[in-house]
């Protein structure tokens, strides 16, 4: 998929704003929406997208919707950080399928890291949804 590639109204992120597909949420307001990845490289690996713009990439988002994006996935990170005491965190944010984007609906992953623990693929293994809801409670309880 390239970089102008039209945006999809059936991927799965806008399938979960949309109520289609289950999420384990860890922050909605009417523009952003926070979960849980359900393919977690660590635990906490967390997705910060927009719900009212249909953008692929970062080079398809208004400015104005990346600077809330941004801003809520810096709290987020900090929730994170309060509720699991990760050793560090990386934030990520793919563009194109060549950089290893794999859903089309722009966001960004926030992946606490922990020097004692392994860190998965990304896109690995699926994660029990119970485990993270109890992870993005967690997470809540902080913001």
């Amino acid at each position: 998929m390239s970089l102008d590639h039209a945006y999809e109204t059936e991927n799965i992120f806008a399938k979960i704003i949309r109520g289609e597909i289950p999420a384990a949420k860890v922050f909605e307001d009417d523009e952003i929406l926070a979960f849980m990845d359900a393919f977690p490289q660590t635990e906490g690996h967390t997705l910060v997208i927009p719900k009212t713009v249909h953008a692929v990439n970062l080079l398809d988002t208004p400015a104005d919707t990346l600077q809330r994006l941004i801003v809520r996935t810096q709290i987020i990170a900090g929730a994170i950080v309060d509720a699991l005491s990760p050793n560090g965190f990386r934030i990520v944010q793919f563009n194109g399928d060549a950089a290893g984007q794999s859903v089309f609906h722009i966001h960004f992953h926030i992946i606490p890291s922990y020097r004692d623990r392994s860190e998965a693929a990304h896109g690995g293994g699926k994660a029990d949804p119970e485990d993270l809801e109890r992870i993005a409670s967690v997470i809540r309880e902080r913001l």
